[in-house]
């Protein structure tokens, strides 16, 4: 096969395997609903005790079902297994659809089903017992898996190089390892932190997932590649029923298992640096709780009416979905520039 013919068909693979995600996904979403609607109310709780604002803004939506965010790996690992499991039983075509491989998708779909079920497990508590697991524990289950992943790519693949844009790769030897565990758990905080209007999470997903599926494809990554079109293509599936006013909410389930996941394929890709810049939105979010807290501890005051920063907005007299909308505009924007970057950067040699 040559290049351009092997070039068009991995392009035709994503778009394929994109539009399958879609409508599975959506098949799937449709059944979710009713199962959700039947077994898993009241749904969220929306009180806080010390968000009087938070509360007065979002209590309509209390007892609206989550986890709605469980079709969206649901899909992606379910395809990644079928064509794997084709292409070991029928030869020929099927063998160069698949795209689970061991240095490209094994580790993400590992992640991707892992980060799944906790989430699910922290919105079930959060349904039947009230509360769900608290930060801290969050945190020490994010520190878990990202410890594992850190393994995986130290002694495993032998990764240890971190590319810094313009200036080039960098061994750092096992200083890696905290950099890897770094990067992970920051990410999936900070795509936490994202989850809290009607569509926001998924549309900001969308415009990351698209530059780091981009990203793959120019450094020839196809699996990895494929990978990420299967995730955007659900995502696209679920934002159909998370729109305004949304039918669930995404839940731990989807925002755990997607964060985790970004995080990851920007390592493998490494262009983890470039992540405030295709990431903003996320960044933005977590730094704005994160200065809160630190300004209500030393200063007694707040700096943001409410947070994350979205809530700000909303309590500024924002509509929701007008919040939505500009910040998934300032995501992708950030999204484009972070891949101008990358492009950039990989044809320009090195300073050093």
């Amino acid at each position: 096969m040559n290049e351009s013919v092997f070039t068009i068909f991995n392009i035709v693979r994503v778009f394929v395997v994109a539009m399958l995600a879609l409508f599975i996904n959506l098949i799937i979403t449709q059944f979710w609903t009713g199962v959700l609607y039947k077994y898993f109310r009241p749904g969220k709780e929306i009180e806080r005790s010390n968000a009087p604002i938070f509360n007065a803004l979002h209590k309509k939506k209390e007892g609206t079902p989550t986890m709605g965010g469980l079709p969206i790996w649901v899909t992606v690992a379910g395809l990644t297994i079928f064509f794997y499991m084709l292409s070991n039983t029928v030869d020929g075509f099927w063998s160069r659809v698949n795209f689970l491989s061991r240095g490209q998708t094994l580790l993400p779909l590992g992640f991707l089903i892992f980060a799944g079920l906790a989430g699910m497990f922290d919105d079930i508590l959060g349904i039947f017992k009230r509360g769900g697991m608290r930060m801290s524990r969050r945190i020490f289950v994010y520190l878990l898996v990202a410890i594992v992943g850190a393994w995986w790519f130290y002694f495993k693949l032998e990764w240890d190089v971190i590319n810094v844009p313009f200036l080039g790769d960098f061994s750092v030897g096992w200083l890696y390892v905290f950099y890897f565990i770094f990067i992970v758990v920051a990410t999936a905080f900070s795509m936490n932190e994202t989850d809290g209007l009607d569509g926001l999470s998924a549309g900001v997903f969308l415009t990351i997932f698209g530059a780091l599926a981009a990203v793959a494809f120019d450094q020839g990554r196809m699996d990895l590649a494929v990978f990420l079109s299967a995730i955007i293509g659900a995502l696209f599936g679920f934002l159909w029923f998370n729109i305004y006013p949304a039918k669930f909410f995404m839940g731990d389930t989807g925002v755990m298992s997607l964060g985790f996941i970004v995080g990851v394929v920007a390592l493998l890709t490494n262009t983890a640096l470039l992540l405030p810049i295709i990431a903003i939105i996320p960044l933005v979010e977590s730094l704005s709780v994160i200065f809160q807290t630190i300004s209500k501890k030393l200063r007694g005051k707040k700096i943001f009416l409410s947070t994350p920063i979205h809530h700000h907005f909303e309590a500024l007299g924002w509509p929701e979905t007008q919040v939505t909308m500009r910040f998934w505009m300032i995501s992708a924007v950030g999204a484009i520039i972070g891949l101008i970057v990358f492009l950039v950067d990989s044809k320009v040699p090195p300073l050093f």
